[in-house]
């Protein structure tokens, strides 16, 4: 998403080629996009980084906001529509994971995973997913068709769904992908002030990088560093490492830029946290101040 748009400058686009390819030479394999990040742009951009290198990736892509209000919709026909726009975007004969980006509360669930479902058996698609959505409305679309992943926010500063969305993927069997696992930049102690992020950065509008929040949370960032020096790492792979320690069904998807932050996100998939000094993490890293979107960006969550 960020090489399209949300924070701040685009990158050019062989600097975001650049960093795919270095992503697949360093052994990811998942790569994550959406038809509304641009809008439309990135699934062309990951299309042309994959380009000769199709087999190495798991391409997952996302749809379900619709309009330049970003209105959630899932009717079948649009589905279907969707599907074709994105296919043909990525120049791709079919995506390996498809996912709701967001549920319709207009469309009954049952009607957009079946349409999904019509994909797989197309051809179209390999497996399907859904993005926030409740632990109800997981349940009501697996019964239709299985949900390989759940792709919501989670990180040491936003563990809802550890309440009850988490427990009935593991109930279920399904897959879950973290996004923003590093607090969208800010538990890396990169981001030291508001007004450094550029005008249009879609974190000024965030309630956790208000003014007052921003101080209170930077207590957050201050244990990070203090647990990562003891440990030999980054704060960020720190936080990245909280995360994969979750379990074996566990995959973050840590959104980058740049070459360098992604080698170093990279490398943190191989750091070994003992239950001790996860224990020490959970204790000492205190809760975030401030919600995770503002109302009108809550209002397309679907928890």
């Amino acid at each position: 998403m960020g090489m399209s748009q949300a924070y701040g400058t685009r990158d050019d686009e062989a600097e975001s080629v650049r960093t795919v390819h270095r992503a697949l030479d360093l052994g990811v394999t998942l790569l994550d996009t959406s038809d509304v990040y641009g809008p439309h742009t990135n699934e062309v951009l990951v299309g042309k980084a994959i380009k000769g290198r199709r087999d190495e990736v798991v391409v997952a892509t996302k749809f379900g906001l619709a309009d330049a209000e970003r209105r959630p919709r899932g009717d079948a026909d649009y589905v279907r529509r969707a599907c074709e726009a994105s296919l043909e975007r990525l120049g791709v004969d079919h995506i390996d994971l498809y996912y709701l980006h967001r549920v319709d509360p207009t469309v009954p669930i049952e009607e957009t995973v079946g349409a999904m479902a019509e994909l797989v058996t197309a051809g179209k698609v390999g497996h399907l997913g859904l993005s926030e959505a409740a632990a109800g409305t997981i349940r009501r679309a697996h019964a239709v068709h299985p949900i390989a992943a759940l792709q919501s926010e989670w990180s040491l500063w936003s563990r809802d769904i550890e309440a009850e969305v988490a427990p009935t993927c593991v109930e279920l069997g399904i897959g879950i992908v973290p996004f923003s696992p590093l607090g969208r930049g800010f538990l890396t102690g990169a981001v030291t002030s508001v007004e450094e992020l550029p005008a249009d950065d879609m974190r000024r509008n965030l309630p956790r990088f208000e003014a007052e929040n921003f101080a209170r949370n930077a207590a957050i960032v201050t244990a990070l560093r203090e647990l990562a020096a003891a440990k030999g790492v980054t704060p960020g792979q720190l936080a990245l490492a909280w995360v994969h320690h979750r379990g074996e069904h566990v995959v973050p998807i840590p959104g980058t830029k740049r070459v360098k932050y992604l080698e170093e996100n990279a490398a943190a998939a191989s750091i070994t946290l003992s239950a001790q000094e996860l224990a020490r993490i959970e204790e000492v890293v205190p809760a975030p101040a401030g919600e995770r979107y503002s109302p009108e960006m809550a209002r397309l969550s679907g928890r």
